[in-house]
């Protein structure tokens, strides 16, 4: 039996079950194909592929020492699965489940095509809580708990190599026709960095981890930044979770609410990759019927999509957050709502635009999560409640000192801290917003009630809701915890006035 484990964003050796199975039943090859194809679309990137080069680097030198080097080429899968099948004749393909962008989709589907007609055995594994083929959403929460609460698998104590083909080399990202990137150093995709990561979050680094995480500046620092090897595979949610749940057992130099915050959020992370699971047109189409009828596309050179991409909208503290992320490939979770809301809901921009160009900048881009966000934080859900965040007020309240907007916007170096988010009013240092302000928010709020006043369109946000809301909340109620919490003291208060009445 000839079986050949196929690598795709799951560059690792433990908890890996397809390379886990092929080991328990003889020789394996360890097959990695890098598709110029992939990196030719709209919403990849250099720097996505620098992380994933690194972590393909780091795979390929441990299964080597575990006794089958990887086998890396170049070209298409369907390609490569052919010839090696031609060579030595294949049994059987195992491989990791993807909820990747629409190229991978059809991809997968090209290669299972292929399988059919080969007669060779593809069998596919869930790498997070996310179940393929789900009818309900109602069982989502016990499916996935199943596979994030079982035990990673541990690495193949050594693995029986079933060719001698050479390993072939990761080509660079020149050979690949990708361009220049002003990211120059992007966040590695590593194992090794993800277990440092994590070394040094319950060391410290997490202990201001609630407090922080939505301030540009400070959030760099104390949010777990796991994402780009999350997003390369390196390192499996179930693992990250494992060493959750140890410190949160444990001791942990960082608060247990800490702790469950992150937990929190790596749950919301196969949450949101279920949905584009259950509807890849989400990518492309606006969940809510009535957006995607009112949508306006946006062209490449749209002058206000280049303002906006380029950090030249005239809004200061919006500005210094694309040009960090265009500098360092990573923005905190409430500045990418708040870049996404500005550029739909202020400057009028069709979301799939903004989601392609900050796809392409994100070097942790993982599309399950990505497009269901991008959708949400510019009101397409129906489902959610509308954020219009003004970047003014959130340049106040994120960035109180001004130091994270000075450090990206130097040409405001010399506006007093009072003006520094509204220059314009000083009429120094900065161009005009392209955009005014009130009018915008005005502006946005009445197109989103239109929409939101057409006959049929609740009935259509709760056939959404039913498909990919979470069973935590209502419709329409994004804070479900906060409602809990606000219950429980009247109940307190009620109580109190209750023992006190006697």
């Amino acid at each position: 039996m000839v079986q050949l484990v196929w690598f795709k964003r799951d560059l690792r050796s433990a908890d890996h079950r397809p390379l886990a199975e092929a080991a328990a039943c003889g020789p394996v090859i360890p097959l990695y194909v890098v598709e110029p194809e992939y990196w030719t679309q709209p919403d990849t990137s250099r720097r996505q592929y620098v992380a994933t080069a690194s972590a393909l680097a780091e795979l390929s030198a441990r299964l080597e020492w575990l006794g089958a080097p990887l086998i890396i080429r170049i070209g298409t899968m369907v390609e490569w699965l052919g010839r090696i099948h031609r060579a030595i004749g294949l049994t059987r393909i195992l491989a990791h489940e993807e909820t990747g962008n629409a190229w991978t989709f059809a991809r997968d589907h090209a290669v299972r095509r292929f399988c059919r007609e080969a007669g060779i055995a593809l069998v596919e594994y869930p790498q997070f809580g996310v179940v393929r083929g789900l009818r309900d959403r109602d069982e989502w929460g016990r499916l996935s708990q199943a596979i994030l609460r079982a035990p990673p698998l541990p690495e193949p104590s050594g693995l029986i190599a079933a060719t001698r083909a050479p390993a072939g080399e990761i080509p660079s990202p020149e050979q690949l026709g990708l361009a220049e990137d002003l990211c120059h150093q992007p966040q590695p995709g590593t194992r090794q960095s993800a277990l440092a990561l994590l070394d040094s979050f319950f060391a410290g680094r997490g202990a201001h981890y609630r407090r922080a995480m939505s301030n540009p500046l400070a959030g760099a620092d104390a949010c777990s930044r796991l994402s780009v090897p999350l997003s390369t595979g390196a390192i499996s949610i179930r693992e990250v979770l494992a060493i959750c749940y140890g410190a949160r057992n444990g001791q942990s130099a960082v608060p247990r609410t800490a702790i469950e915050s992150l937990i929190s959020r790596l749950h919301w992370h196969c949450h949101f990759i279920q949905k584009l699971e259950s509807e890849p047109q989400i990518e492309h189409r606006s969940v809510h019927p009535a957006h995607e009828r009112a949508r306006m596309v946006t062209v490449d050179n749209d002058p206000r999509l280049l303002a906006w991409a380029t950090g030249q909208s005239g809004y200061p503290f919006a500005d210094a957050c694309m040009r960090s992320l265009i500098a360092t490939g990573w923005l905190n979770f409430r500045m990418r709502a708040m870049v996404t809301s500005f550029a739909v809901h202020h400057l009028g921009l069709d979301w799939r635009a903004c989601g392609l160009h900050l796809a392409r900048l994100f070097t942790d881009y993982e599309p399950g999560i990505h497009w269901p966000q991008v959708q949400m934080q510019s009101g397409q859900t129906g489902i959610n409640t509308p954020r219009i965040y003004n970047p003014v007020k959130q340049g106040l309240d994120q960035d109180p000192s001004g130091a994270f907007t000075r450090r990206w916007m130097p040409e405001l170096a010399e506006v007093p801290l009072a003006l520094l988010q509204t220059p314009w009013l000083a009429g120094v240092g900065h161009p005009a917003p392209i955009i005014d302000p009130g009018q915008a928010i005005r502006d946005a709020r009445a197109r989103l009630a239109q929409l939101r006043a057409e006959p049929g369109y609740r009935a259509a946000s709760e056939v959404v809701f039913y498909r990919h809301g979470s069973r935590s909340r209502r419709l329409e109620n994004d804070h479900p915890q906060r409602d809990r919490a606000i219950r429980a003291e009247k109940a307190a208060i009620a109580r109190r006035q209750f023992t006190l009445g006697f």
